[in-house]
């Protein structure tokens, strides 16, 4: 099947689907246009109704605006990824809120004791919170394209340093910091090659 057939399969219109996915980058260089609170508020808008289990919701996203406050981020970024997020618009550190429990009884009432049950296991809670921020950070990706932005996600970072500067409660813990905003000169590195379908799906 080519990728013209592959896409005719699709409800989403061509034009979504290249702005969301196939024609989709992560862009390594961003223009001087800011990126309003407005936007932000629209792409949560869209961001919120992302699958989690239980209806958690653990993520929790970090603005980072101000030059004081991106000058205590980039010391704890890898080398090569501080000159980009010092002249990206604007930087988001997306951490999962581990007392995500806390909230249990108002977006999921229909369980009862669930919240006591990730009270009692840390391990549990932990591990769930950072899976379904997972979740909501791929969305958050597609959120930020459908706002007509670019986002550069990174994951090389000291996450002890971040947490100890930004979240000192211990109640949140970093897991992906993204660069937004409009792509400035150059921004695209060469496209790398994806699996083939038959390599990753299987059917038994």
């Amino acid at each position: 099947m080519t990728a013209i057939d592959q896409a005719e399969q699709l409800v989403l219109g061509a034009d979504a689907q290249a702005l969301l996915f196939r024609d989709a980058r992560t862009a390594n260089s961003f223009s001087d246009e800011p990126v309003t609170d407005e936007q932000v508020q629209a792409i949560y808008d869209l961001v919120k109704w992302a699958p989690t289990s239980m209806n958690q919701q653990p993520l929790r996203i970090l603005l980072v605006r101000s030059e004081e406050s991106r000058q205590r981020l980039l010391p704890h970024l890898m080398e090569g990824n501080r000159a980009k997020t010092e002249k990206a618009p604007l930087v988001a550190i997306l951490a999962a809120d581990t007392d995500f429990h806390e909230n249990l009884p108002r977006v999921f009432p229909q369980l009862e004791g669930v919240k006591d049950m990730f009270a009692a296991n840390d391990e549990l809670r932990l591990n769930n919170a950072t899976l379904n921020a997972s979740l909501q950070i791929a969305y958050f990706i597609l959120g930020v394209r459908a706002a007509g932005l670019a986002a550069g996600p990174m994951t090389g970072f000291d996450a002890a340093g971040i947490n100890a500067e930004f979240f000192p409660a211990g109640k949140q813990q970093s897991l992906v910091v993204v660069n937004i905003g409009k792509p400035g000169e150059n921004p695209w590195f060469d496209r790398l090659p994806r699996l083939d379908y038959d390599e990753v799906v299987t059917t038994v």
